[in-house]
């Protein structure tokens, strides 16, 4: 694809990598792979790090989940969640409340995609959503 674009990655896809979750490792792993080697601007959604340092923290400890993080912050972006995208997710009205954050961080930073496995829990789509894989196919292209 000519030109690099950005993208918001939802936090299932981060958590996807960190636990080696199956079958959903190798994709979300390459999406990863692509912000770390610059191919594409990674962008993780100020909600997201406190909820993954969390998870990290239970399943393994607070070292590793600073570490995680600290990896994390070393590649990504972190997208603004302010009093603007809390706003605008509660008047959406979404059944996930998650997942409107997700949108509304990734319209604030202009991303051009969000990229995320469950493509239909965003029920509204001002940012285009696209699947890890979807990510990997546009990487791919020309």
């Amino acid at each position: 694809m000519a030109g690099k674009f950005q993208i918001l990655v939802d936090l299932n896809v981060v958590i996807d990598v960190v636990q080696e979750r199956q079958p959903f490792y190798a994709d979300s792993a390459s999406v990863l792979d692509a912000v770390v080697r610059q191919e594409v601007k990674g962008l993780i959604a100020a909600h997201s790090v406190s909820t993954l340092f969390y998870v990290i923290t239970r399943w393994r400890n607070r070292e590793t989940a600073v570490a995680a993080i600290t990896g994390l912050l070393d590649v990504f972006t972190v997208a603004t969640v302010d009093d603007q995208v809390v706003r605008k997710a509660l008047i959406w009205g979404w059944q996930d409340f998650e997942d409107a954050l997700q949108m509304g961080a990734a319209l604030n930073a202009q991303v051009d995609y969000i990229v995320t496995r469950n493509k239909r829990d965003f029920e509204v789509q001002p940012v285009p959503v696209l699947s890890p894989a979807g990510v990997l196919a546009l990487l791919a292209q020309p």
